[in-house]
Formats: C-alpha cells, sequence, structure tokens
C-alpha cells in the first residue's frame, strides 16, 4: 500500500537535519497526512522518509516568550494551536483557521508545520499566518534564518526551505498582534472535510473609528498565498463607523481585484472564484471591525 524503502526516526532536530543533507532525496515526515497520501498514490514511491514525528518537546507546544511573540513549534498539531491558551488570548484568529482543517481525525494528526512545508495555496493556515504577518524560523547545518511569511512561499508546491533545512517554529511578533484584530473565513463546498475554494484572512487596527493598519490575505485567490496591497492601500485612513463602514468596505472590495489571480478549476471558475473574493473581502474586514471596537471597549473598561 505504501512504497517506501526506509524510515530514519531522528533523534533530535540537528539529528534530521544531518540525515537530510546525507541524503537528498530524503524525504520529512512529521503527522503524514500528506507525506502517506502522496506515497500511496506513487508520487513519493520508493522514498526514504525521516521522520520528526517524536520531536515533541524539541518541536511541539505553544509559548509566549518575555517580549510577547507567540512561538509555535512546528510540529503542534491543528488541535493543539486550537485549544492552545496562548493562541485563545493573543491571535485566536489562527485557532479558528486551523479548526477548518479536514475532520477531527486530521487535525489530531497534522502539524502546522507541514500546513505551511507543502506549500500549497489551499493550506488553511497560511492566509491567516500572512495576515498576522508571521515569521518563519528555520534551522540547517550553517544554523538559523528567519524567513518572513511574505517570502515563503516561492511557488506551486516550493517554500523557502533548503532541503537540508527545518521548519523549526512559526513566531508571530508582539506588534504584528497587539491592538490587532483578526478574522478568517473558509469558503468550500462542504463546512468539513474539504479545501478551501477561497480561504480570506484580514487583521484590522483601529484609531479611534478610522482604519490604521490592516492586512488582508487569500489561499487559492493565486498560485500562492498572497497578500493584498491594493485592497490594504484603499483600506488605511477610512472611517470605519457603521455609516462610513459600508463605503470603505466597497472600495476594498473593488481595490482587490488588482492583487489576486484567481482560476479556473473543476471547483470553481475563475468569475465565480472572483465573486467570492470580494464578497470574503467584505465580510472578513467588518467581523475584523466588529472585534476591533470590542477591544477598544474592553481596554477602556
Amino acid at each position: 500500500m505504501y512504497d517506501i524503502t526506509s524510515i530514519y526516526q531522528a533523534q533530535s532536530a540537528d539529528d534530521a537535519i544531518a540525515a537530510l543533507r546525507a541524503d537528498p532525496s530524503a524525504v520529512v515526515i512529521a503527522g503524514g497526512t500528506d507525506v502517506l497520501i502522496k506515497c500511496r498514490e506513487g508520487k513519493l514511491a520508493g522514498c526514504r522518509l525521516v521522520s520528526i514525528h517524536e520531536l515533541q518537546e524539541e518541536l511541539a507546544g505553544v509559548h509566549l516568550d518575555d517580549s510577547g511573540d507567540v512561538r509555535i513549534g512546528s510540529l503542534t498539531t491543528f488541535r493543539g494551536v486550537t485549544y492552545s491558551d496562548v493562541i485563545r488570548k493573543t491571535v485566536p484568529v489562527l485557532g479558528e483557521a486551523a479548526d477548518t482543517a479536514g475532520g477531527p481525525q486530521l487535525r489530531a494528526a497534522g502539524t502546522i508545520g507541514g500546513n505551511v512545508c507543502n506549500g500549497v495555496t489551499s493550506a488553511d493556515t497560511a492566509s491567516t499566518l500572512m495576515a498576522l504577518d508571521a515569521q518563519m524560523h528555520v534551522k540547517g547545518p550553517d544554523g538559523w534564518r528567519i524567513i518572513p511569511i511574505g517570502a515563503w512561499y516561492q511557488g506551486v508546491g516550493k517554500v523557502a526551505l533548503a532541503h537540508d533545512e527545518l521548519l523549526m517554529q512559526i513566531v508571530i511578533p508582539k506588534a504584528h498582534y497587539a491592538g490587532w484584530s483578526g478574522h478568517y473565513i473558509k469558503y468550500a463546498q462542504r463546512n468539513a472535510m474539504d479545501i478551501a475554494t477561497i480561504g480570506c484572512a484580514a487583521a484590522v487596527r483601529l484609531d479611534g473609528t478610522v482604519i490604521s493598519g490592516i492586512r488582508l490575505a487569500y489561499s487559492v485567490s493565486a498560485p500562492i498565498p498572497v497578500r493584498c496591497p491594493s485592497a490594504e492601500a484603499a483600506a488605511l485612513g477610512r472611517s470605519a463607523t457603521p455609516e462610513a463602514l459600508p463605503a470603505t468596505l466597497a472600495a476594498i472590495s473593488a481595490a482587490v481585484e488588482a492583487d489576486v489571480q484567481p482560476r479556473t478549476s473543476w471547483r470553481a471558475n475563475r468569475d465565480f472564484r472572483m465573486h467570492i473574493i470580494r464578497t470574503l473581502a467584505e465580510r472578513v474586514i467588518a467581523r475584523c471591525v466588529v472585534r476591533a471596537v470590542e477591544l477598544q471597549e474592553a481596554a477602556s473598561c
């Protein structure tokens, strides 16, 4: 059923890195929810696997460091992200996004690191991490390096990770979430066990009633997950009062077309995807504004 030549169980992250460097054709396996499917389909026939599944102490868990930065180990499961107290208190939108992936079995096994390392545009956490302006902390034979999420995706199925490197942590700096409110919507043909037709995430910061900061991101709207600079520029400085918000949302919705490249597939044609993209921009940002107002009210109490 699974055409696998060998599986090497790494004893540490450094051990895994060394094993990858020694074998240019080796494939990393963590939760296995993506790799094992490829093995079963013959796409990785005869592969040699380097397993990091048992490196839970080194690579799993969510922590808040002394500076307030959120640090998510790459082996943290979707379920681990969703139910983390740190995530709920700091970046709840990421937990909400993780909870839309597949079904309960997948969320218990699949990891957030695997979700972003496979490089697919439909990854359920991808657009939310883009909206949070996350940082990818990577380790290889030459040490550590930090890759902004905006430079992570290089093409279809390609990320800025060398063969002999591991994604160790996903870090969301405090400055990227404190005072911001987020929301994510996954549009799919079913409410569970389905791949997104379009995924949309945003983070909004208000200065009084004015939008002073915004990050809008999509999955499945282009070959890779994307931010939307034109739509963000259209939103900055605009009023978010109940009276002015409809015009603000309309301006964002119109501007977003310049930022995306939806395609026709068996799931949906290009025109329908564009309609969903524009609609989700309005719905997601409207919800962000509601949450931002709630945040202001809570802070004033």
